[in-house]
């Protein structure tokens, strides 16, 4: 009895103890499930919230510039069409042998006279009807028209020309003229955008688009007073006088030539700077000319190899290799061989720099010349003379 008792005692504990057990693991899968589903309804709505998030605060992606619209309204109406005329004798080939010549007719022959005609392009820079525009554009003219962008057609007159930088000066006599604003070229970088204004092969009002492709180009012509901005802006022909400008509309160069084998655009196209052609532009005004200082010498660029040569521990400087007799260079006492390091007090950096303060100069100007003779540190005063004009049309 005692052992039936026993048993019947641990058989009640061994049950109870599995009923727990599994109503246990019932609880905790319920409440796993539970949180589960918590929890996946939590991401869900996190995910809902996070998209409604994107959806309302997305922003389309914009850019740096997505028009020069702005940029065009505003230098347009400033850029004209250039139309040039002259007449170009010609003679018959049978007057070259004066024995037809004289069977044919004993009086002097009669002149045949062919019309050329040329175009370009010109931008409007003052009120009065001043516009500046390429020398070579209007060289040899003998009636020149320009075409506004309202449509009217102008007479232009030549005020002055400059034949060392390839500008000139034209004048029109009209009312309500838009006019173009400078901008300043020497803060330009190279990649910065800019936009060609003009008239390529006469199509009228036409835009390109690049950037600064290089800075101070002046390979392509001898007069020394070069200083390009290259560009790779469609310059064609017809483009030349036309206006570069940048993203806000302003004048930073004077479209001018390009370099192609066809004779169209290959992405390499040569603009004056508006500095440049500002200096130029008040001197066509007030002169008629453009008057620049002049001492009489001929210099060459010291550099480190020339400067070794000469045993010299200048570096930077002219060498003077030639002295006009009678010039304001030799009436000062400069000789062949002197080395010039300042011009003014500023150091000279280059040549070009150098010509450049000269021919900064007005004639009467006293410049100050310091150098050094065989080691010996010198100074002049040169009375600056007005540089000889070049000759041509």
């Amino acid at each position: 009895m005692v052992i039936k008792k026993q048993s019947s005692h641990t058989f009640f504990l061994i049950f109870s103890a599995a009923i727990g057990f599994i109503l246990a693991l019932g609880y905790n899968y319920l409440f796993l499930q539970t949180e589960n589903n918590q929890s996946l309804n939590n991401n869900a709505s996190k995910e809902a919230i996070n998209i409604t998030q994107n959806n309302t605060n997305h922003q389309p992606a914009q850019v740096g510039i997505t028009s020069f619209a702005p940029a065009v309204n505003q230098a347009a109406p400033a850029v004209v069409n250039i139309f040039t005329r002259k007449r170009i004798k010609k003679q018959s080939s049978l007057y070259n042998n004066a024995t037809l010549r004289a069977l044919i007719d004993r009086r002097p022959p009669p002149s045949r006279y062919k019309e050329e005609t040329n175009l370009g392009s010109g931008v409007i820079v003052s009120s009065q009807g001043h516009i500046l525009t390429n020398n070579h554009v209007i060289s040899g003219a003998e009636d020149i028209e320009v075409l506004l962008k309202d449509g009217r057609f102008l007479r232009a007159s030549i005020v002055g020309r400059d034949l060392e930088t390839d500008l000139a000066l034209l004048k029109v006599t009209a009312q309500n003229l838009s006019t173009i604003r400078f901008g300043n070229s020497s803060m330009l970088q190279v990649g910065d955008i800019v936009l060609a204004i003009g008239n390529p092969f006469g199509l009228g009002h036409t835009v390109t688009s690049g950037i600064v492709s290089a800075l101070n180009r002046s390979q392509f012509r001898a007069n020394n007073f070069d200083n390009f901005i290259q560009t790779d802006a469609a310059i064609n022909p017809g483009n030349s006088g036309g206006a570069l400008v940048n993203t806000q509309g302003e004048m930073i160069g004077l479209n001018t030539i390009n370099i192609s084998n066809s004779g169209g655009s290959q992405g390499i196209g040569f603009a004056i700077p508006s500095s440049l052609a500002r200096e130029v532009m008040y001197q066509l005004i007030t002169f008629g000319e453009v008057r620049r200082g002049w001492i009489g010498i001929e210099a060459k660029e010291i550099s480190p190899m020339l400067a070794q040569q000469l045993n010299s521990e200048i570096k930077q400087g002219l060498l003077i290799i030639g002295v006009l007799q009678n010039g304001p260079g030799q009436k000062a006492g400069i000789q062949a061989g002197d080395i010039i390091t300042h011009i003014n007090n500023i150091k000279i950096s280059s040549a070009k720099s150098a010509l450049s303060l000269i021919t900064n100069l007005r004639p009467g100007d006293i410049a100050i010349l310091k150098g050094v003779r065989r080691n010996q540190s010198l100074q002049f005063k040169v009375l600056a003379e007005e540089r000889p004009q070049m000759s041509g049309s």
